[in-house]
């Protein structure tokens, strides 16, 4: 399966505090990688240089064989790299029809009349169509959630960064997002989704990384990465 995304050996120091320290990885295309590790493994960090936020003090990103050093954040939505936050940052005074629309015109330079065409088509495929004319701040949490890769996806993003869009959801709450992501898998997007909730990365991915004082310690199949004892030792804390 072709590669879309090649990490190179990326590290980045706030002061004397390396957050990353020389990760590297493949991502294919149509491929979901999950990635897990205790809170301050720079998980958030790693996306916020993926999505162009943040510049690394050293290595490489490579996106279909172009080198991403030095773009700016919009240069990397125009060539196909989407993101959510953890925190959902649709406009509330905005209806969910008008929040998807923004996330065309802007992120992808569509004209009015196509970038509604894009947000009806989309509100169906996130299960907020009859929502289309709700305020995006009357929503609940899974709502807001779903609403947020909505206007993510709204640029047609290639590639997909998923950060913790389960968290704080119920088991219910968590398969809709999981039947979410299946559904988004089968139009062939690449995806990069960081969670803490296990579930999801067992059941919604294809692959596995953990990532732990900076660096990419284990990646692999799913279940094989959550039996390691890596994850047991770092993540969850059991002592070997």
């Amino acid at each position: 399966m072709e590669i879309i995304l090649t990490v190179e050996d990326l590290s980045i120091s706030f002061g004397g505090n390396r957050v990353l320290d020389g990760v590297n990885f493949e991502l294919r295309r149509g491929e979901t990688l999950g990635v897990i590790g205790p809170n301050g493994a720079g998980k958030t960090v790693m996306l916020n240089i993926l999505s162009g936020i943040l510049k690394p003090t050293s290595g490489e990103v490579i996106f279909e064989g172009e080198r991403l050093t030095g773009k700016s954040t919009d240069e990397y939505a125009r060539i196909g790299i989407g993101r959510t936050f953890q925190v959902p940052r649709s406009f509330e005074n905005m209806t969910l029809y008008e929040n998807i629309m923004v996330g065309g015109i802007y992120g992808d330079h569509l004209k009015e009349p196509q970038a509604g065409s894009r947000a009806e088509i989309l509100l169906n495929l996130i299960g907020l169509a009859d929502k289309a004319k709700v305020f995006a701040g009357k929503l609940g949490l899974l709502d807001r959630k779903r609403l947020e890769i909505g206007i993510a996806l709204a640029s047609r993003p290639k590639l997909l960064l998923l950060d913790e869009v389960a968290g704080g959801l119920t088991e219910s709450e968590v398969l809709k997002i999981l039947e979410l992501i299946s559904e988004m898998k089968e139009t062939g997007i690449s995806i990069i989704w960081i969670e803490h909730v296990l579930q999801t990365m067992v059941d919604g991915t294809d692959r596995v990384m953990l990532l732990a004082e900076g660096k990419n310690l284990i990646c692999g199949l799913p279940r094989d990465v959550m039996a390691s004892s890596e994850v047991e030792r770092v993540y969850l804390g059991v002592k070997k």
